[in-house]
């Protein structure tokens, strides 16, 4: 475990802690509820071991308590990453990708699919450049770049959906990048054609259920 910085500016004043890495990502993601700040002591510099006073501290987050603050830090503010951190973290989302693709993915020449090793050549060849970001809202732009390179198709599954009035708000950001049709109702509800790469149907499902409580219909369109 490797310990790094965690910084915010409130109020025209600067807060820094000091936290493990791992667990201050994992927390500033939503994957954990545990935050421990080094020494439980709040710097306006860390490197200068200089601290912030108590009425800063209550002035610009309503409370002294360090373990508050820090979460407050990590939460809203920056946590800062070493080179080696981001490499990993980049080779594992090239891997990421790599895989999604060559189990999702064929030769529409051939029906046969690629070897993962052709996709990685395939993604290098591009020069395709795999961000940070979730790899579905990647996948459409990573595929034309490599369609120069290899002739590909995403297998996909398209499917009618009708979302009651009460959720549609709730689900438009999960539909929006599938959607191929839509037909707001006269009651305000929604009907819409999606079409979703067939490897990530599950993870989809389980989205639009959560957010309509299993309300909203679906139906499997035969391609």
């Amino acid at each position: 475990m490797a310990n790094t910085t965690a910084r915010i500016k409130v109020k025209g004043k600067h807060f820094e802690i000091i936290v493990d890495l791992d667990e201050a990502l994992k927390f500033k993601k939503g994957e954990s509820d545990w935050l421990e700040v080094g020494g439980d002591r709040i710097f306006t510099d860390v490197k200068k071991g200089d601290a912030a006073s108590e009425k800063d501290l209550k002035e610009c987050f309503g409370t002294t308590d360090a373990t508050e603050v820090g979460k407050k830090i990590v939460k809203d503010g920056e946590v800062l990453t070493t080179q080696a951190h981001r490499d990993a973290e980049q080779e594992k989302k090239f891997k990421q990708v790599v895989d999604f693709i060559s189990r999702n993915a064929t030769n529409p020449q051939t029906g046969n699919p690629h070897t993962p090793e052709r996709i990685e050549r395939a993604l290098e060849e591009a020069h395709v450049n795999v961000k940070s970001s979730a790899i579905e809202n990647q996948i459409p732009e990573i595929l034309e770049q490599i369609s120069k390179i290899i002739p590909i198709k995403i297998e996909t599954k398209k499917v009618k959906i009708t979302v009651p009035a009460i959720h549609t708000g709730k689900v438009y950001n999960i539909i929006s990048q599938y959607k191929e049709e839509e037909n707001w109702m006269n009651d305000g509800s929604l009907e819409v054609i999606v079409n979703v790469p067939s490897g990530m149907i599950m993870d989809f499902y389980d989205k639009l259920n959560s957010a309509t409580h299993g309300s909203a219909l679906t139906e499997e369109i035969k391609q």
